[in-house]
C-alpha cells in the first residue's frame, strides 16, 4: 500500500469532521430556532397554518 494513503485518509477524515461541525453550528444558530420550533409542532397541527407561523413556512405550503 502506498504510504501517502495514510495522509490522504487523514485529510479526508479531517474535512468530513469540519463539515459535520459546521453543519452542527449552523443548525444551533439562534436565528433558526423559530423555524425549528414551528417545524417541531407541525405534526400536532391541523391543516390551516396559524397566523404566527414563520414567513418561510407559509411560503413552503403554497
Amino acid at each position: 500500500m502506498n504510504p501517502a494513503w495514510g495522509h490522504v485518509a487523514g485529510v479526508i477524515t479531517t474535512l468530513l469532521m469540519l463539515v459535520f461541525i459546521g453543519i452542527w453550528i449552523w443548525a444551533w444558530r439562534r436565528r433558526h430556532k423559530p423555524t425549528f420550533d414551528y417545524m417541531a409542532r407541525l405534526p400536532m397541527q391541523d391543516e390551516d397554518l396559524p397566523a404566527g407561523a414563520p414567513a418561510d413556512a407559509r411560503e413552503a405550503r403554497r
